[in-house]
């Protein structure tokens, strides 16, 4: 099923980098923006995420958190968050439920991979609802890239 803006987001528990458990539920009340990468130590994948890091005050400014999900173990996202020094979670979705959940994953990737997050960003809002869906997939017809033309920049 294709998630919408308006319904409910997709409630998750996934360790972080500091293998601590982190949950969307805490952060009810508040904004969340949700990146998925395929992996870390990538040139694309890297560059995304550096560019969260250096903008990070455009997230500050609507008054969100941010978190960055993939499927790479806790310990390897360990090491790319102190190799990189984001200020944000980095969330270990290892088993894949999460990514398939939200749609943001490839059955099949690159190089014969299977089982690799989608780039994509999902807004949610502090009723725990999705504002907008982006996929940054733009060569592929990503599913939920259909779903909403609103741009991120909404104020929600």
């Amino acid at each position: 099923m294709a998630l919408s803006p308006g319904q409910k987001a997709p409630q998750f528990k996934l360790y972080s980098s500091e293998l601590k458990e982190v949950s969307l539920s805490d952060y009810e009340g508040t904004k969340v923006v949700i990146h998925f990468f395929p992996m870390a130590f990538t040139g694309v994948c890297t560059t995304q995420l550096c560019t969260m890091r250096d903008t990070f005050g455009y997230y500050e400014g609507f008054d969100a958190g941010v978190l960055a999900i993939s499927v790479d173990s806790p310990f390897t996202l360990a090491k790319f968050k102190e190799e990189n020094h984001y200020q944000f979670p980095l969330l270990s979705d290892f088993n894949r439920e999460v990514s398939k959940a939200y749609g943001a994953f490839y059955e099949e990737f690159v190089f014969g991979l299977k089982g690799v997050a989608k780039r994509a960003a999902f807004v949610v809002n502090g009723s725990q609802e999705l504002f907008t869906l982006r996929c940054l997939n733009l060569q592929e017809n990503c599913p939920i890239l259909k779903q909403s033309d609103r741009p991120l920049k909404v104020k929600f």
